[in-house]
């Protein structure tokens, strides 16, 4: 009886055998041949799930997207009881990539937002990964908001402008321009400041 493939199994595969090498020479030199080396798998194999070289690196894009928004999901769920704040501050913490065990998951995606600068099909997922954290954070900022004793923000603005502290933060981090600790404290204050202006009780005061 023939062996039966686990397609979407393999295909995660190969995107993890993208990041490691888009990781050492950025996605530009990514080729499927070098990608099937480092999956352990044949070329055929490879071709047979992305018919192309830029439909594997569009598949990578969002396993990177996929795999950032799901540790901030699964943050959130892990503590159900958490104020709108909280849970804010630990999605901030897992998209800004700052730890060390993500330090080249982070580089990764920062080389594939450089490469899409120069290429519309890449910068449409990163557009739609943007895009659900910009949701998710504008949804918890109204949520924190509510409990507050100021006027209620504009939450995609402010939203907006947390993501982009967030990219901004990993890549000064990946120059060595700040620390991880010093970029979590830029961090942590923001998202002080913010509380303090729409009159929310912050994480800190709520223990």
């Amino acid at each position: 009886m023939p062996k039966q493939v686990d397609y979407e199994s393999r295909r995660r595969r190969i995107a993890e055998a993208v990041c490691l090498l888009a990781d050492e020479q950025g996605p530009e030199g990514v080729s499927m041949r070098d990608v099937a080396a480092r999956a352990q798998v044949s070329l055929g194999a490879v071709q047979r799930c992305f018919r192309t070289k830029e439909e594997m690196l569009l598949f990578a894009v969002d396993h990177v997207g996929e795999r950032v928004t799901a540790r901030v999901r699964a943050r959130i769920a892990a503590a159900p009881a958490q104020s709108a704040a909280t849970a804010l501050g630990h999605a901030t913490d897992e998209v800004a990539l700052l730890r060390e065990e993500h330090r080249a998951e982070a580089r990764v995606w920062l080389a594939f937002v450089a490469q899409a600068a120069v290429s519309a099909s890449l910068a449409e997922p990163l557009r739609n990964s943007y895009a659900a954290l910009q949701e998710l954070f504008a949804r918890l900022i109204t949520e924190a908001a509510a409990s507050g004793s100021a006027d209620g923000p504009d939450a995609v603005r402010e939203a907006r402008t947390l993501l982009a502290l967030t990219d901004g933060l990993t890549g000064h981090v990946l120059i060595g321009h700040v620390t991880a600790g010093e970029a979590e404290g830029v961090l942590h204050a923001h998202l002080a400041g913010l509380w303090a202006r729409l009159g929310v009780t912050g994480p800190e005061a709520e223990g």
